[in-house]
């Protein structure tokens, strides 16, 4: 029988959580790396089993570990993420004018297609590729010496690449997301790359032409149409028909068009999800009440899914890697919260339930669907 393995990464360690198809009854195992900020986990597509999870302590510094049994077991692997020592002494990357502080790795993505090939976004904000499971790593530098990257600068939570996004019909096109610069797509394996920004309009940046400085929370895409992208942003939820090119606002009839994460539904590539926050000094919901917005039309329109969620005094916020979906045959939705509860919707959207209740704040959600 199918299932689905949710992988939650929390301020104090990592949890694993499976069920069958139904979704109603969840195994929840005991926490991962306790003590931890677990910044970032993912499992891999081309190998169910292998996972990976991104680890920071302010006096242990950033590790990565790696499970080949689906979570029962880990062991750390890529030593060059690693701090000098337990003093916390950070890296420096080598050959830039002037030096960038290796703080943590906000975000891993494996490879769609082969299981050895993953890739990890990191603060200050620079991409690296492992083609040996985790084991070693290399920078791609056109990114980081890109010619604009004297003009980026950190957002709230840092300077941080935090999305990464793998067209799978293309393994050479990559697409990455940066707090706060925008958004960059390579064409040739991530040797060279270029900013897409064009329609992006943010406040403090006086020129509508701007090249670079937009504070992106995320992207996604759906892979049948890797072309077109969706963007939550530092306000505004923009759309791209042209792989980054040029973007459109479609925030429609949002209470607010301020928040941090964007998903797309397994099986509906014009059905998106975002949760609005009411600014981006108050990251709480508008009213107390938190609600999932979910567009059935690329975002022209938007409609509030409640049903089993909280309608009042509810002050949590939902950060932007903390949204996932499922492949099922009825897509699942899920998300966590900065309270430590861990919501799943197994039928699109239209109802919500806990998976549990009073973890330590979430800082991601990734979803693997089990056949």
């Amino acid at each position: 029988m199918s299932g689905v393995r949710v992988l939650v990464g929390t301020r104090k360690g990592a949890f694993v959580m499976t069920s069958d198809e139904r979704r109603e009854r969840w195994q929840i195992s005991d926490p991962h790396f306790p003590g931890w900020e677990v910044y970032h986990m993912k499992g891999t597509p081309a190998d169910p089993n292998r996972l990976y999870a991104s680890q920071n302590t302010g006096w242990f510094g950033q590790l990565i570990q790696r499970s080949d049994d689906g979570g029962v077991t880990w062991k750390p692997v890529g030593n060059e993420f690693a701090y000098a020592g337990p003093t916390g002494t950070h890296q420096w990357y080598d050959g830039t004018p002037h030096p960038w502080e290796f703080a943590r790795v906000w975000h891993i993505e494996p490879s769609p297609s082969d299981p050895d090939t993953v890739y990890a976004g990191v603060e200050d904000a620079a991409i690296f590729r492992s083609t040996d499971a985790g084991k070693s790593w290399q920078e791609l530098p056109g990114l980081r010496t890109h010619t604009s990257a004297p003009g980026w600068q950190p957002g709230a939570g840092g300077l941080c690449l935090h999305t990464i996004l793998l067209d799978p019909r293309d393994p050479r096109r990559i697409f990455a997301a940066i707090s706060a610069a925008g958004a960059f797509r390579s064409e040739d394996g991530g040797e060279t790359w270029r900013p897409i920004n064009r329609g992006l309009k943010s406040e403090g940046i006086p020129d509508p032409e701007a090249e670079v400085g937009h504070c992106v929370h995320r992207i996604a895409m759906h892979p049948s149409r890797p072309r077109v992208l969706f963007m939550q942003k530092h306000w505004d939820v923009m759309r791209s028909d042209d792989g980054g090119d040029t973007w459109r606002e479609v925030s429609g009839n949002l209470p607010s068009d301020f928040g941090f994460p964007i998903d797309v539904h397994a099986h509906e590539p014009e059905t998106i999800y975002v949760v609005p926050i009411k600014s981006d000094s108050e990251h709480f919901p508008p009213d107390g009440k938190l609600r999932v917005y979910r567009s059935r039309s690329g975002g022209d329109d938007w409609e509030p899914l409640t049903r089993g969620l909280p309608q009042s005094d509810c002050y949590v916020n939902v950060l932007r890697d903390a949204m996932a979906v499922d492949t099922l045959d009825s897509c699942g939705i899920y998300f966590g919260t900065t309270g430590g509860q861990v919501y799943v919707s197994p039928d699109g959207g239209d109802n919500w339930a806990p998976i549990v209740r009073d973890l330590p704040p979430v800082l991601s959600v990734e979803v693997q669907t089990l056949r």
